[in-house]
């Protein structure tokens, strides 16, 4: 295991900034592309908000070499049905294509079908993401449908992960 978790504080405005902030990270993420100060402080009071009242988030993530901040994954609400939630990975450019995402990506499966036992994961992607799908189908998503994803804009290809120890 390379990846720490944790909680998002509010001291960690700086982070979420080298995050969210980049163009190139969100790119996939929101039509807007650039999230201003403003924007990227919300998202993250969003985040530590889900976690106040749902006990989960996006959580940061870091190497635990170097304690350098990685991004973030973790699951966040999804629909109305309280056994499913939507899983999700944000990673700072310098690292892509490591094999993090899908070593982050297992650690919150594993998370969430174990210790929160629920029924199911949602994933979905930007459909000009040629990544993530390689990285969901690695993980055991099937996909089953396209929906309106409200940041872009867009229909996203939607993945389910079904926990099979149920």
């Amino acid at each position: 295991m390379r990846l720490g978790f944790r909680c998002w504080r509010e001291s960690d405005l700086p982070l979420a900034l080298g995050l969210w902030g980049d163009p190139q990270v969100m790119k996939f993420i929101d039509a807007r592309l650039t999230l201003s100060g403003r924007e990227v402080k919300e998202l993250l009071e969003k985040h530590i908000k889900f976690q106040h009242e749902a006990g989960i988030q996006y959580w940061p993530i870091f190497l635990l070499s170097s304690g350098e901040h990685v991004g973030c994954c973790g699951l966040r609400p999804c629909g109305a049905d309280p056994g499913t939630r939507e899983i999700g990975v944000h990673l700072r450019r310098k690292f892509w294509r490591q094999g993090l995402a899908e070593e982050a990506s297992r650690t919150v499966i594993a998370y969430a079908f174990g210790r929160l036992g629920l029924n199911a994961l949602f994933a979905g992607h930007h459909p000009e993401n040629t990544v993530s799908p390689v990285l969901l189908t690695r993980l055991g998503f099937r996909y089953t449908h396209h929906e309106p994803y409200g940041p872009s804009g867009l229909l996203h290809p939607s993945y389910l992960l079904e926990n099979s120890l149920r």
